[in-house]
């Protein structure tokens, strides 16, 4: 093997007769090694799974950050005049029994039940990720005591749990506001779902820092805090950013059966599982109250789940 430190020097003709030069004019370029994100990000770009879920996913992000410019039209008042009014032009989706546009609100439901998920998904990363890091490094009773308090919260049923604890603290003649109710509901979220990644975490954990790298820091003087964060954090990361992007599919749906259930958002805020609740009973008079916001919802969750496997595909270099 020829010694790497050489490997930028362009050498000439007489040092190495049996090398073909360059044409003249044309400068060589050295290609510099890719590490794990390179070469993920290079099989992503043929994936066209990736580029359609990705292209999915920037649609709802838009439409949760900027939902005006794609329904300007009011999606909480409506006009009893066009109650239950089939689609047509003025209504792409028709109207709901009170009479909201209901193309406006499919739209705009969009908004709440992505930021639940995207903040859902943000507090059980950090949560879960934080207590598999310090359980899989300290080892020993601090590792036995994070596990059997994972195992307690991991046998609570999910749905189950999020009932009782929204029942709890959002139950019927409760005054939450919109941003309280949308807050117990992603503490719900995450309280229920961090279990997992601290199962994952604490396994990548275990599985890397007995590595060459880790001892060597770790011989060399470098304390606690600068072995985690500059070497375990970074090799530990890929299983968390695939589940974290799978996860925020789940979330999402999880929202909309909590909320279709009546424990999760509730009104004013606008909710596609809100939706598919109030047009339940109308399905036969009005079915594109449900199909509506039911169609919204499963393309939402199947774009991250996509691009989640996408990436897993990617990163895992058994699959490549």
């Amino acid at each position: 093997m020829s010694d790497p430190s050489t490997a930028s020097i362009v050498s000439t003709p007489a040092a190495h007769p049996t090398d073909n030069p360059a044409p003249a004019g044309v400068p060589q370029v050295n290609e510099k090694p890719r590490g794990l994100l390179g070469d993920a990000w290079r099989d992503l770009r043929r994936k066209p799974l990736f580029w359609i879920s990705a292209t999915l996913i920037v649609i709802f992000l838009l439409m949760a950050a900027f939902p005006s410019l794609f329904a300007p039209g009011d999606a909480v008042n409506g006009t009893l005049s066009r109650s239950l009014v089939k689609p047509g032009e003025d209504g792409w989706f028709g109207y709901d029994l009170q009479g909201r546009d209901v193309y406006a609100r499919v739209i705009y439901g969009a908004s709440a039940s992505i930021q639940v998920a995207v903040l859902s998904v943000i507090g059980t990363l950090l949560v879960g990720g934080t207590m598999g890091i310090i359980a899989g490094y300290r080892g020993g009773w601090v590792d036995g005591l994070l596990s059997r308090i994972a195992d307690v919260f991991f046998g609570l049923p999910f749905v189950l749990g999020a009932i009782v604890i929204l029942t709890t603290f959002n139950g019927s003649g409760s005054t939450n506001s919109k941003g309280e109710i949308m807050a117990l509901v992603t503490t719900s979220l995450i309280v229920l779902s961090w279990p997992v990644v601290m199962r994952l975490m604490r396994s990548s954990v275990l599985a890397t820092k007995e590595a060459d790298y880790i001892v060597a820091a770790r011989a060399l003087g470098a304390g606690t805090g600068r072995i985690i964060l500059k070497h375990l954090l970074p090799n530990c990361l890929a299983p968390l950013l695939v589940y974290g992007t799978i996860m925020v599919g789940s979330f999402i749906g999880a929202e909309a059966t909590l909320s279709f259930l009546g424990v999760g958002l509730r009104s004013p805020v606008v909710s596609w599982g809100i939706m598919i609740s109030e047009g339940q009973d109308f399905i036969r008079v009005a079915p594109g109250l449900v199909f509506f916001p039911a169609a919204f919802l499963v393309v939402a969750v199947l774009s991250f789940v996509m691009l989640g496997e996408a990436v897993r595909e990617a990163l895992d270099p058994k699959l490549r």
